[in-house]
């Protein structure tokens, strides 16, 4: 890239290695076996940046979660934001699934098709007491090691009670995880920098691998999954945003848009967690103390796009694709599975194809079926991902403008340009820090 492309907005940088990534995919699929050259050539540089991503998400996590605990109590009652919080994410999860199921009976993406191509996919029953398991690990460095992110939040909390309970004993550590989050969100400043770069060689490894003909036959499919997405983003949200928040969903949607656009390119909620964690407190005005617990916790269980849209419209696919007729009580339980579920399935790899295998187990629909869509999956999980973005961002607001957290004032003013410094730290002194480094966003 030209010296001077570094100099534009980095959204404007991201549109450019987007536009160039389809470019360069689809010469690459033209030539050939575009699946082998992209494994071979540009799988290796997409996977290190998103190995940077995924490297630094527990230390994050940890660090946030533990720093926070300790200061929801100056905000307001801590049982309360949690109750009010949990509550919205299962209720906007609701309306997603609700959604999801409305688009897959109009649409009938099952219907009509022939015989389809799938890949193997590596599914086994999901159980509840497995869900236990994830959120209750017996070995928190295992969990650590194995990317149960869902387990180190529940260790998190706990750590982050004990040492307010220990009192002064207690904070010292608590300022040692206070400059350990600071640390890690300037690291990642440095990786997302790195964006449009990745966003390239993934793209074109998508767009290289399948190719226009490869997704004619599940066009539908992922149409629908589109279709539910622009529904709940645009429609659902708004309602929410505007009814019970009081607040512009225009304004939010400008406020919130460089994480939108980085969860769609990253295709990663965790990765995103930094820049919407900056978005929430420097642009919506939702007080450090609250978003610091309420971000890393709704990218942890809050995944309307992979755990309740996804599941809703695939389940109903199998379905159709397999002959099977489904009844109400059938329908009752893709929903009781895609809502809950997810709140024991998130931070597990695979969020999206656990939640799916979760729901199709609870109707007793074949899992032979989730090869055909594991197929189109890195198409349709950008989507996915900026649903569960836009979700993730929307809840702490809701609870915020209802409990006197939200400064309305910085909402509706222009949006603040984020810059490298790492977000303030829930009761941390940002202004003592070193002033900010500009970085266009």
């Amino acid at each position: 890239m030209s010296p001077r492309v570094w100099k534009w907005q980095f959204w404007q940088q991201i549109v450019l290695a987007l536009v160039l990534g389809v470019a360069a995919g689809a010469l690459i699929n033209n030539l050939g076996d575009g699946k082998k050259i992209a494994e071979s050539w540009l799988d290796p540089f997409g996977g290190v940046y998103t190995s940077l991503l995924r490297v630094i998400v527990v230390p994050l996590v940890l660090a946030a979660i533990v720093v926070s605990v300790g200061r929801l109590r100056n905000v307001g009652s801590v049982a309360r934001l949690t109750a009010k919080t949990l509550g919205w994410f299962v209720i906007t999860s609701a309306i997603a699934t609700a959604i999801g199921l409305a688009v897959g009976l109009v649409v009938r993406p099952g219907v009509g098709l022939g015989t389809l191509a799938g890949e193997a996919a590596e599914t086994e029953e999901v159980t509840w007491t497995q869900i236990l398991d994830n959120l209750f690990p017996s070995n928190i460095v295992e969990a650590m090691s194995e990317g149960n992110i869902l387990g180190l939040v529940t260790f998190a909390v706990l750590l982050g009670a004990a040492l307010v309970a220990v009192g002064e004993r207690g904070e010292r550590l608590t300022a040692l995880f206070d400059d350990l989050y600071v640390v890690m969100q300037k690291i990642v400043w440095w990786v997302v920098r790195l964006t449009p770069i990745g966003s390239f060689f993934l793209i074109a490894s998508v767009v290289a691998t399948y190719g226009p003909s490869s997704l004619a036959p599940l066009a539908k499919f992922t149409g629908a999954i589109y279709l539910a997405v622009a529904i709940m983003l645009f429609v659902g949200y708004p309602v929410l945003l505007r009814v019970f928040g009081r607040v512009s969903p225009l304004k939010f949607f400008r406020n919130t848009w460089p994480a939108l656009q980085f969860g769609f390119v990253s295709s990663s909620s965790l990765a995103t967690l930094p820049i919407a964690q900056k978005v929430q407190i420097e642009r919506n005005g939702v007080q450090p103390e609250y978003a610091s617990f309420a971000q890393p916790l709704g990218a942890t269980i809050k995944f309307d796009g992979c755990g309740a849209i996804y599941p809703a419209v695939a389940a109903i696919f199998v379905a159709q694709y397999m002959g099977i007729s489904l009844g109400v009580t059938d329908y009752l339980l893709i929903a009781l599975a895609a809502v809950i579920g997810q709140l024991g399935t998130g931070g597990t790899p695979g969020p999206a194809l656990v939640a799916l295998t979760l729901t199709l187990t609870t109707v007793g629909l074949p899992l032979q079926a989730v090869g055909y869509l594991i197929a189109i999956d890195k198409v349709i999980d950008m989507a996915r991902t900026a649903l569960n973005v836009a979700g993730q961002l929307t809840v702490p607001v809701l609870v915020a403008r209802s409990e006197g957290l939200l400064d309305e004032k910085v909402y509706n003013a222009a949006p603040a340009e984020l810059t490298s410094e790492a977000a303030p730290a829930p009761g941390g002194d940002g202004a003592a820090r070193k002033a900010p480094e500009p970085a266009a966003v």
